[in-house]
């Protein structure tokens, strides 16, 4: 709900309100009342994370509104790889959708081509998402394992789906030393995609979150978005100061950094457990990185429990 009342608030021509929960037939729905969708309010609600179906209701019977999202890509891209401590990839659109909502360019969700940043990007959820989309897509984390993973997995997946491609794996040297790997791949959605040099870009970066103005230009991307970690089966890492179970003291090595990479304009989201930080410790990081964070409704409606020891939130800010 708190989904649906962030698409209206922010992209929709249709004014949404009335949104809420009601049992049609038994089957639970999330209800809203609005004026006419447009075609083009309804190809945007094709892309919430929590829809299956949208219907108009016409007295006791439901009509289907046909839904186009902007899905490129099949979904095993997302839904393919199986491992400890994945995050659920409904809740990874989620968080970029929200994130997507709260830049500066919205309103151009359906026609631009959003340059995507998950600066602790693990096994690559969010980057997959993001070129599920059809939007450029970079990453950096520190693991050798995760990053290794990713890359002959996606290399994988293209070789399978005969997507005209590039991909490799580099050494980035400065000064006779290597101090990270690279992975790089490029494709086109359609041979004559790829032809014409119109190809998606993929680039993960193995290193600290903290060193990534080091491989990437200060305000290249419209959004940074990252699922931090939990602080119970692993914790947050900088080369710096080791494991740590709080994200906070990862959040305040990073944050500058991560604002660096922001175009103005551009938004970043995040989420984390709260039963190991709280949110106005990580506003205020936030906002001491010169981002503006974003604390009223339907942004304080995102907190739901996920297992015994893990309550997760959203927090999304702006870079003016």
């Amino acid at each position: 709900m708190a989904e649906l009342e962030l698409f209206g608030r922010t992209v929709l021509e249709a004014e949404v309100s009335a949104v809420g929960e009601t049992r049609i037939g038994g089957v639970p729905y999330v209800t809203f009342e609005a004026d006419e969708l447009s075609a083009d309010d309804a190809a945007k609600l094709a892309n919430m994370a929590s829809i299956y179906a949208l219907f108009r209701v016409e007295g006791t019977m439901l009509e289907p509104v046909e839904l186009r999202s902007l899905d490129k890509l099949d979904s095993d891209l997302i839904s393919i790889q199986k491992y400890q401590g994945k995050t659920n990839e409904l809740f990874t659109k989620l968080l970029l959708n929200v994130t997507m909502l709260s830049s500066a360019f919205a309103g151009q969700l359906l026609e631009r081509r959003f340059s995507v940043i998950d600066p602790l990007c693990g096994r690559g959820t969010t980057l997959n998402q993001a070129l599920m989309y059809g939007f450029d897509a970079a990453g950096v984390d520190v693991d050798r394992k995760d990053f290794d993973a990713y890359a002959t997995f996606l290399q994988t997946w293209l070789k399978r789906k005969r997507f005209k491609h590039e991909a490799e794996v580099v050494r980035v040297r400065r000064e006779h030393q290597v101090v990270a790997h690279r992975f790089d791949a490029s494709f086109g959605l359609s041979k004559e995609d790829w032809k014409a040099g119109s190809k998606l870009k993929v680039s993960v970066v193995n290193a600290d979150t903290t060193k990534a103005l080091e491989f990437h230009r200060a305000g290249s991307f419209d959004l940074v978005v990252t699922d931090a970690p939990y602080g119970v089966q692993h914790g947050s890492r900088t080369a710096e100061s080791g494991l740590h179970r709080s994200p906070i003291d990862l959040l305040k090595a990073a944050a500058p950094v991560w604002a660096g990479l922001l175009r103005s304009g551009g938004a970043l989201g995040i989420a984390w457990n709260t039963n190991v930080a709280r949110r106005s410790a990580a506003i205020e990081i936030l906002a001491q990185a010169g981002l503006e964070p974003l604390d009223e409704a339907p942004y304080q409606d995102f907190v739901h429990r996920v297992d015994q020891a893990i309550v997760r939130d959203i927090l999304v800010a702006r870079k003016p």
